[in-house]
């Protein structure tokens, strides 16, 4: 996977579900400490507000927890909470970030007891200090091996019970030896519209800007059902009442915001517009093959795959076939288009 490419792509993208370099100090704002705070996703959280009370009543840590599914929809968020509802220290690192096996070793001897470690992107974490994982998780003890060759001993420590929380975007590149180890097993789904709209108007109440409800559902609407766009969209038209408005977003100032960024009411970007319309106009609807489709739009094939197609797929305007990419009737309809019956491969 070309990462960098791939995280170039998405900083510039308002709609892209990835963190941008000025949404941390942001989200810290906006971010719900308690799951009644938490918005959404029910059966997570009931799955959670159970395990949790009853880990709480035995007076021990809460079982393993994987939380995967599309960014943006709160799974850092939910590591923070289970910390909070919980009552024990919270610490965070990232799969990335560990490279040696030092790191990883320093991290869980220092856990203390009951603690939450949340790690992020746990499916980057490297082979060999994966493997360091299991006993750490299975049976809270660490084995260290001291020396090498003929004179290498092992020498196992103790490690206090904790309570792994990792998050994932791609479920399927963890192995079947780690993902055993986790009690709990929760996906995040994509938001509705209404929920959204209360996201929104929640934020907009801590953030101290004037909204009404129409102007929440239009940008709701609009945030690809991922509460990270919706906060990020509800700053760009907060800046745009300031500075073209009278200071409270209504929905002709959040549809005015939105067109100047060039979102559409599906959600949609410069790029989504020029991916569907690439495969409609260059070839008929498609199917075509995503390295042709890659070099047609100058993009990364990993970018494709990983960044613009997911939404598309998910809201039916785009569709994989074993011969290639195809534009659905949905996206002929948005563009006006009328769709070559005789030429294309789902009708």
């Amino acid at each position: 996977m070309s990462t960098a490419k791939t995280s170039s792509e998405v900083r510039e993208r308002v709609v892209s579900a990835g963190m941008v370099d000025d949404d941390a100090s942001f989200e810290l704002k906006l971010r719900p400490r308690r799951l009644q705070e938490f918005i959404g996703q029910k059966k997570v959280k009931d799955n959670l507000a159970v395990a949790i009370q009853a880990a709480k009543s035995r007076g021990e840590a809460l079982d393993h927890v994987l939380l995967y599914g599309p960014p943006g929809l709160g799974k850092t968020t939910l590591a923070t909470i289970i910390a909070n509802e919980m009552g024990v220290d919270y610490q965070q690192t990232s799969g990335p970030t560990l490279q040696i096996k030092g790191d990883l070793t320093a991290i869980l001897t220092n856990v203390r007891e009951k603690q939450i470690l949340f790690f992020d992107e746990v499916h980057r974490l490297q082979p060999a200090l994966e493997e360091i994982l299991y006993s750490a998780l299975e049976d809270y003890r660490l084995d260290i091996i001291v020396g090498q060759g003929p004179s290498a001993r092992t020498h196992t420590l103790d490690v206090k019970p904790f309570t792994f929380v990792a998050a994932t975007t791609r479920a399927g590149l963890l192995s079947a030896p780690l993902r055993s180890r986790f009690g709990i097993v929760l996906r995040l789904e994509f938001y509705s519209d209404e929920d959204l709209r209360i996201i929104v108007t929640r934020s907009a109440e801590i953030l101290d800007v004037a909204i009404d409800a129409e102007g929440a559902l239009e940008i709701a609407s609009r945030a690809r059902g991922t509460p990270r766009i919706a906060n990020r969209l509800l700053r760009r038209c907060r800046d745009y009442a300031q500075v073209r408005g009278a200071g409270h977003i209504d929905r002709p100032t959040a549809q005015a915001a939105l067109q100047m960024l060039e979102v559409d009411k599906h959600g949609f970007d410069e790029m989504d517009r020029k991916l569907l319309l690439a495969i409609i106009e260059k070839y008929q609807g498609g199917p075509v093959g995503l390295n042709t489709l890659a070099a047609a739009l100058a993009e990364e094939a990993d970018a494709i795959e990983d960044i613009y197609e997911p939404f598309l797929m998910q809201i039916g305007f785009l569709d994989r076939t074993p011969r290639g990419r195809v534009a659905t009737q949905l996206a002929y309809d948005h563009f006006g288009i009328a769709v070559p019956r005789k030429q294309h491969p789902l009708f």
